[in-house]
């Protein structure tokens, strides 16, 4: 009966070895390439404000441009989210605190508009689509997210904001801060808000001259201003994917470390109590035979 329950220990012993191999693995190649998503997500993070100040100082000379992008509508009937979330689970409470920003989001719009969803990956479609139909899905991008994908996405929602298909449009990502901090963000996309310049305030204006106008610099920047946006919250989304993969992987790999040494624990007090009882019957053999 003892040796029973000592195999039953070693069988679930070994199992949880190789699920604690497995989580190990997985640790070691999300490092590997949150690595390498955090350098392109810091990467992109100085040409993404300089396009903010480009846009910021063209938008402070060029006073009479007019763009459906920077188009404010009265009435706001339909709201789309791009909300950015992994293809895959295994990350935490990653996709869960994506999806709980923006459904926040939704709920504390007062307005009642329509909502419409473009969802960037597996995740957020699957989450939105079991609860009715979605605008827009863009999944299966891969680990090496690229600007054609964003400006993919990008795309869609300008083409969507001009139809007046969309009212507004907000962008829903993960912000990464490290490996263990991954901030849930929900920003304004369209209609666009012109950057505000902060150096010209405290450095004094410069006058530049632009060739062609600074109005048509501006139009022409505005969708790649859009695109811009949406890649770094993709690549800030998958860099923080990767922190949370290799976070969840590391306490899975503990967690698992910790149930081997309980159940060994456990199956060495099952084999001393079942020596234990062998040496008691083997005493109480000896003494029944000495009467």
């Amino acid at each position: 009966m003892a040796g029973a329950g000592v195999r039953d220990y070693k069988r679930r012993i070994r199992s949880v070895k190789n699920t604690q191999q497995i989580t190990k693995a997985m640790k070691m190649v999300a490092a590997a390439k949150l690595r390498r998503a955090q350098e392109k997500a810091e990467s992109s993070r100085p040409y993404n404000e300089t396009l903010r100040g480009t846009v910021a100082r063209l938008a402070s000379v060029a006073f009479d441009v007019r763009h459906p992008l920077l188009e404010v509508r009265e009435e706001v009937r339909k709201v789309g989210y791009i909300v950015v979330t992994a293809d895959r689970g295994l990350c935490g409470a990653y996709n869960t605190n994506i999806i709980r920003a923006a459904q926040t989001a939704i709920a504390e719009d007062e307005r009642k508009a329509e909502t419409g969803i473009v969802a960037v990956g597996r995740k957020s479609r699957d989450f939105y689509r079991k609860r009715g139909p979605i605008d827009a899905e863009f999944v299966a991008l891969g680990d090496e997210i690229s600007y054609a994908d964003a400006r993919e996405v990008a795309q869609y929602v300008i083409n969507a904001y001009e139809n007046e298909e969309m009212d507004e449009v907000y962008l829903v990502y993960a912000r990464f801060v490290n490996v263990l901090r991954q901030v849930p963000t929900v920003t304004k996309l369209l209609p666009l808000d012109p950057p505000k310049s902060e150096g010209d305030a405290e450095e004094g204006f410069v006058d530049y001259i632009y060739e062609p106008s600074a109005e048509d610099i501006l139009v022409s920047l505005l969708p790649r201003y859009v695109g811009s946006q949406i890649y770094n919250a993709m690549l800030e989304g998958k860099a923080s994917e990767h922190g949370a993969r290799m976070t969840a992987m590391g306490n899975a790999t503990q967690n698992a470390g910790e149930m081997i040494d309980n159940l060994t624990l456990a199956m060495n007090k099952l084999r001393q109590a079942a020596i234990t009882d062998e040496i008691l019957d083997i005493v109480g053999g000896a003494e029944a035979l000495k009467k």
